[in-house]
């Protein structure tokens, strides 16, 4: 008998969606929904997170917490954030994101309009399934500095550079550490709890950051 994974998300691809179209889908379906969405030039997809996806969204999210409290760094977490260019006609959410260098200018705000307001300055996507819009391109349109994919077993890290991403082997801003060990973790989380691995994981991130 051949095993197969869980499954942990759902992707619907819609074509020839007009920008004004997914801008009143977003209004009418607020911000309640459980989807996420990612939009480029007429091309819209629709994407379902099921438990295992959420589990490690949530968890990654929580060793990120970890790593800026560790590093002394100030951070925001911004969730899912609807992020919307109507010169570009371009817009996601991510399934996590983080405002650290940029804390400071967005520090009580409600609401963020990239046309004023800086992107987060990191972004991370769950992708068991591949996604049917190039997230590569859509954040590097949208200018976020450094964009994390989790596929399940495997973190890549990538940074922006003259509008395009590079697969790094260090994330700049957690540059003490190896974030590429975190899916270690998640599976540890699965066997040990996700207390106890929180903790290991702090001690983990004392033990080996560099001064």
């Amino acid at each position: 008998m051949v095993a197969t994974a869980p499954l942990a998300e759902t992707r619907t691809l819609l074509e020839n969606i007009s920008w004004q179209t997914f801008k009143t889908m977003l209004a009418e379906t607020g911000s309640e929904r459980k989807t996420r969405i990612a939009y480029d030039k007429g091309t819209l997809e629709i994407m379902t997170p099921l438990m295992p996806h959420e589990n490690s969204n949530r968890m990654i999210e929580g060793f990120v917490v970890v790593l800026c409290e560790e590093l002394n760094l100030e951070y925001k977490r911004s969730g899912s954030l609807t992020l919307t260019r109507d010169d570009l006609e371009k817009g996601g959410e991510p399934d996590s994101s983080y405002y650290i260098q940029n804390e400071l200018l967005v520090r009580g705000k409600e609401n963020i309009d990239l046309a004023t307001d800086p992107p987060p300055d990191l972004v991370l996507e769950v992708e068991y399934s591949k996604p049917k819009v190039d997230k590569l391109k859509l954040y590097a349109s949208l200018g976020i500095p450094e964009f994390w994919r989790y596929n399940g077993s495997v973190l890549r890290v990538y940074t922006l550079s003259g509008g395009q991403y590079t697969e790094v082997e260090t994330s700049p801003t957690f540059a003490q550490v190896t974030v590429k060990e975190i899916p270690q973790f998640i599976l540890q989380a699965k066997k040990d709890g996700e207390s106890a691995t929180t903790r290991a994981f702090r001690n983990w991130v004392r033990q080996g950051k560099q001064p």
